[in-house]
């Protein structure tokens, strides 16, 4: 593996998963409080284009990493339209 293969995974590694602990603390909560879904569906609606020019390019990395940010902040939307709805309710 070459140096800037080493580096396209670990970007991203950890810009995939930079969601994901507000997921998981959403899902732990069991509640919507102090989360604002707005930037998860930005960052998943632009990684959607980010998906769309990894295949333009050819690049495993970009595609891969960014269906699975795509995945990420969709749920993390979700799981807010969930737990807020169910809030609302009571």
């Amino acid at each position: 593996m070459e140096p800037k293969d080493i580096i396209g995974f670990v970007a991203g590694f950890g810009t995939t998963f930079a969601a994901l602990p507000d997921l998981i603390a959403m899902l732990r909560r069991r509640s919507s409080v102090g989360m604002n879904p707005r930037m998860a569906a930005i960052l998943g609606t632009f990684q959607i284009l980010w998906v769309a020019y990894g295949l333009m390019i050819g690049s495993r990395n970009i595609v891969l990493w960014n269906v699975i940010a795509v995945v990420t902040n969709y749920l993390t939307v979700g799981a807010y339209l969930y737990f807020h709805r169910r809030e609302t309710r009571s």
